[in-house]
């Protein structure tokens, strides 16, 4: 088949997207397939990318691309109006699951925890009240971007007031949310099955953009240690929110353990796909090498 991986993009984990879409591309040419690499930053207007896009007749799109303009249902509204088939979930889903305030309060309404939150345009002139329904520490981030880009665990009043400047840099919406203690947990799935669960243990704080991507700062523990009623009640924690959402092909769902209750954190659409990203490594812990994984999530596109 003729497709094409649609890289890099616009956002701020370009640098990301560019390393999963290596990956992808090595495998789809692995699979036989003829790759053409677009980058939507070379187009300065949208019709000229739906142009370029349209022209090579693709029989697919695999979607590379991570963040903002990737990851929120804008490219998925551009391709379907443009007619054409790609990966991952279409572009309501996907701007579902970016808005992390209405993937939280869409997961609350179907019985999953989520943390103590709200949602702020700017920064009130008093914070008294917000402060005692969330408590201290708190989480600060932006309401829709990816990657912990903005993302702060605040202590107190002076922290808080930094970090919720800080997070505006990046979303016109902020999110205040309750810190959970506990152990970070993901969930992927892939079609109709829900893979095993991973624990995501950093070396030092939490699970931030330099811990993501930085070999050795984080440890993962695949499949982890919970016992079975523990991973059969996260994993359909995580198929609930994922259908609910209207997600497809796959992604990845994110919680916080306390060890009592699992809390939802955000949804996925477009998990990365680098030597350290988590959807590969619960595929493979399931027998699905990488190779194999990327035929699945095409196949499943086109079925």
């Amino acid at each position: 088949m003729k497709i094409i991986l649609l890289q890099g993009g616009m956002s701020l984990e370009r640098e990301i997207s560019l390393l999963s879409s290596e990956a992808i591309g090595k495998a789809i040419i692995a699979l036989g397939h003829d790759l053409i690499k677009i980058d939507p930053i070379d187009f300065v207007e949208i019709e000229d990318l739906i142009i370029a896009l349209k022209a090579e007749k693709p029989d697919l799109v695999f979607i590379g691309l991570h963040g903002r303009h990737g990851e929120d249902g804008i490219i998925q509204a551009i391709l379907k109006a443009a007619n054409l088939k790609f990966t991952a979930s279409d572009h309501i889903a996907s701007a579902i699951a970016f808005d992390k305030y209405i993937a939280a309060s869409m997961a609350k309404i179907h019985d999953v925890p989520v943390p103590r939150q709200h949602i702020l345009e700017d920064i009130p002139s008093d914070m008294k009240q917000l402060i005692e329904y969330i408590n201290f520490p708190m989480f600060v981030k932006p309401n829709s971007e990816g990657s912990s880009i903005g993302a702060h665990i605040v202590q107190n009043y002076d922290e808080l007031i930094i970090a919720m400047e800080d997070a505006f840099k990046y979303d016109s919406y902020i999110l205040l949310q309750q810190f959970i203690q506990g152990r970070e947990l993901t969930v992927s799935i892939l079609g109709h099955h829900v893979l095993p669960v991973i624990e995501i243990k950093p070396i030092v704080g939490f699970y931030d953009y330099d811990n993501k991507y930085i070999k050795g700062k984080t440890e993962f523990i695949c499949p982890a240690k919970l016992t079975p009623s523990q991973t059969r009640l996260v994993q359909m924690y995580a198929e609930k929110i994922f259908q609910t959402a209207g997600c497809t092909i796959y992604g990845r769902i994110d919680f916080m353990f306390d060890g009592n209750k699992f809390y939802f954190l955000e949804i996925n659409t477009l998990p990365g796909m680098t030597e350290l990203s988590l959807l590969p490594m619960a595929a493979k812990e399931n027998g699905i090498e990488f190779d194999n994984l990327i035929d699945k999530i095409i196949n499943l596109s086109l079925s």
